[in-house]
């Protein structure tokens, strides 16, 4: 019996003894519980922000546009007839007053030396007469119809030598041929083009405006000019011309920029982009475009105040670059989330790096 009392009381104190150890093991310290907890909790979202300052923006327009030829002369011919003579050919370089092409010359100074003959004996008449009539040997009107026939044989001199001149067809201005109409032997008719010369030393490039922004723009005022071709060469031009009148099927007013071309590599009938400034903007509030977010078609932006999220709906600009002008809804000294900002939402707390 009393073999049995020892037995039940090493029962009862292995017991107790299970039981505590049970309980240390299924709890835990004050440091492994704050670690638990630490570890369960959510992780902020880490974000870079730069404090809004105000500064100059440019409002830059940019509208495609065309190459035009400085100058650009068909010229054609000034009589009818065979073409005797052609000095030029496609791509050469001519000078203003240069000879390109014979029509006619043999007909021509034939015509011219008749002329010329025939004035000479008016003269000789006239003269003779008119010593004649001094010794009162011919009447006065014998001496006026003289006198008459000298002055229609000069006219008809005038006339040949003037004709004779139309033969010769020059260049009226220094550039290049870009096409030639004719060749030798080819009969051609008054009027008739015979080739066309272009002067690409400088180029027109014509822009169609809108009315809206034509008021920013006047003579004399520089552009910047990006050809199609040549991607990343900038160039810089002048805007020679402003139209006074719409296009009426458009509503845009024509605006000519005039750039140097010495080495004649942009051609006319290019591509180009014109960038006109209508204005800067000395204090705007501007973000990088990156920055901004489409909600449902709303414009956010997301700013950091004391580790909390709040998203702002904003008004746009000018775009300048890479940057935009904000109107309404940012103001300086806001900090603004420009990395991490695709993470965010209004309210959420965030750690700043």
């Amino acid at each position: 019996m009393r073999h049995f009392g020892c037995i039940v009381k090493y029962a009862a104190l292995f017991l107790l003894l299970t039981a505590a150890l049970g309980a240390c093991k299924g709890s835990d310290t004050p440091a492994k519980a704050e670690k638990k907890e630490s570890k369960n909790r959510p992780k902020l979202v880490q974000v870079s922000v730069m404090t809004v300052q105000p500064c100059p923006i440019r409002d830059i327009l940019i509208l495609p546009g065309e190459t035009e030829p400085w100058m650009d002369v068909t010229v054609a011919a000034d009589i009818a007839g065979r073409v005797e003579w052609v000095g030029i050919k496609e791509g050469s370089v001519v000078k203003k007053g240069e000879l390109m092409a014979k029509i006619e010359v043999s007909a021509l100074k034939a015509a011219l030396d008749k002329a010329e003959a025939s004035a000479k004996l008016a003269e000789e008449v006239y003269r003779r007469r008119k010593k004649l009539f001094e010794r009162r040997i011919v009447t006065q009107e014998n001496l006026d119809r003289s006198k008459t026939e000298k002055t229609v044989a000069y006219g008809n001199l005038k006339q040949a030598r003037v004709e004779y001149q139309r033969g010769f067809v020059r260049a009226p201005i220094t550039g290049l041929v870009n096409h030639l109409y004719v060749d030798r032997g080819e009969f051609v008719n008054r009027g008739q083009a015979m080739v066309n010369l272009v002067n690409v030393d400088k180029l027109k490039v014509n822009v169609d405006v809108p009315e809206l922004d034509v008021k920013y723009l006047k003579v004399g005022q520089i552009a910047g000019v990006r050809v199609d071709a040549f991607p990343g060469r900038d160039m810089l031009g002048t805007i020679s011309f402003v139209s006074f009148k719409a296009d009426p099927a458009t509503k845009t007013f024509l605006v000519r920029v005039l750039i140097d071309n010495p080495n004649h590599e942009v051609r006319a009938g290019m591509i180009a982009r014109v960038a006109f400034l209508r204005r800067v903007i000395p204090d705007a509030i501007s973000v990088p475009l990156f920055a901004l977010a489409d909600k449902g078609g709303e414009r956010l932006v997301f700013v950091e105040k004391d580790g909390v999220v709040q998203a702002r709906t904003v008004s746009l600009g000018v775009i300048e670059g890479d940057r935009i002008q904000i109107t309404k809804g940012l103001n300086p000294g806001d900090h603004l989330i420009v990395a991490g900002q695709n993470k965010v939402e209004e309210g959420m707390r965030v750690k700043v790096r």
